[in-house]
């Protein structure tokens, strides 16, 4: 059944939600914002979230150590506080603490169940948690769910996803690649088909365009140079752009054929985006890390990262828009 947000909701936050990284890195966090507009990070990692299960090696050492803090897949909320609505990009399988994440966000009166969900496509870490939606969990009636159609095809005919469609807990709504979807007034969704593995489904990017900003959310891509789009040109056209970084650097994966699991590696992303100037560099926030990238783990990574003037994503950063 639907909960609404109540005082749980902040005691949950106080021990949770506050600490998702060392107090030295959130110091610089802007995580509050008086905006009517915005976008928040709800996660950073890849499908599998940080710490991976099974992991024993350094890379999630240093959660089990306590020294880094869980990370979940990639998901931004969205919240128009003008017309008291909130939506999802993906549905991951952390979604129960991401929408936990996102609720001190919303009005009082606003419910756990988002006004609607954009998936990008059907890899594990983008869809699966639509199952908290389901009536064994949420029991949500009609909810929105935004998606390509192969995405469409895909949830409509495979089980239990099927179900969800059947019972009316979600309502599929077909996106064609590069139309807009206005949401309310000033703000608008418009997907972007981009070259990726689409074993079942294809894959897409967004562009978010608040009243003031606009946002450019593109977690998966196989290579920039495979888009028929121009990555930079496109960087230009937005405020922030919240890209692919998976991968760190080739040779990541030592047992690995990295070619078989194409990401563009940041590396080469900073390589192709060193002309830009300062306030474009600005523009680049790095997300979606696979547990072993440094970035996700390692703060001197992190701080090379961002002194060659990029940004890497943190979970609980809030983009006006």
């Amino acid at each position: 059944m639907k909960c609404v947000y109540n005082f749980t909701v902040l005691l949950y936050l106080v021990f949770f939600g506050a600490c998702t990284m060392p107090a030295s890195e959130s110091s610089n966090l802007k995580t509050e914002t008086q905006a009517e507009q915005f976008l928040v990070i709800l996660g950073t990692a890849q499908d599998a979230g940080y710490p991976q299960a099974g992991c024993l090696k350094t890379c999630c050492e240093a959660h089990w150590s306590g020294k880094v803090d869980r990370q979940f897949p990639v998901s931004l909320g969205l919240v128009n506080r003008l017309s008291n609505q909130s939506w999802l990009f993906e549905a991951t399988p952390d979604v129960k603490d991401q929408l936990a994440m996102l609720a001190p966000y919303l009005p009082k009166t606003q419910t756990f169940i988002p006004d609607g969900i954009f998936l990008t496509h059907a890899h594990i870490g983008h869809y699966t948690g639509l199952m908290d939606f389901g009536h064994e969990v949420m029991g949500a009636k009609g909810l929105p769910v935004y998606a390509m159609p192969r995405m469409k095809d895909f949830l409509t005919n495979n089980g239990p996803w099927s179900q969800l469609v059947e019972f009316g807990n979600i309502l599929l709504s077909e996106l064609n690649n590069n139309k807009t979807v206005e949401l309310a007034e000033g703000l608008r969704v418009t997907p972007m088909r981009v070259p990726h593995r689409d074993e079942f489904s294809e894959t897409v990017g967004y562009r978010i365009e608040g009243k003031k900003r606009k946002a450019l959310f593109i977690p998966d891509i196989d290579k920039w140079a495979k888009w028929e789009r121009d990555i930079i040109a496109e960087i230009r056209t937005v405020d922030i752009a919240l890209l692919d970084g998976t991968f760190l650097k080739n040779g990541e994966l030592p047992n690995r054929d990295m070619s078989e699991i194409p990401h563009p590696f940041v590396a080469e992303s900073m390589e192709l985006f060193k002309g830009l100037s300062d306030s474009e560099k600005q523009k680049i926030m790095f997300i979606h890390f696979n547990h072993t990238n440094p970035l996700i783990w390692n703060a001197q990574e992190r701080q090379e990262v961002e002194q060659a003037g990029f940004r890497v994503a943190r979970q609980r950063e809030v983009i006006e828009l």
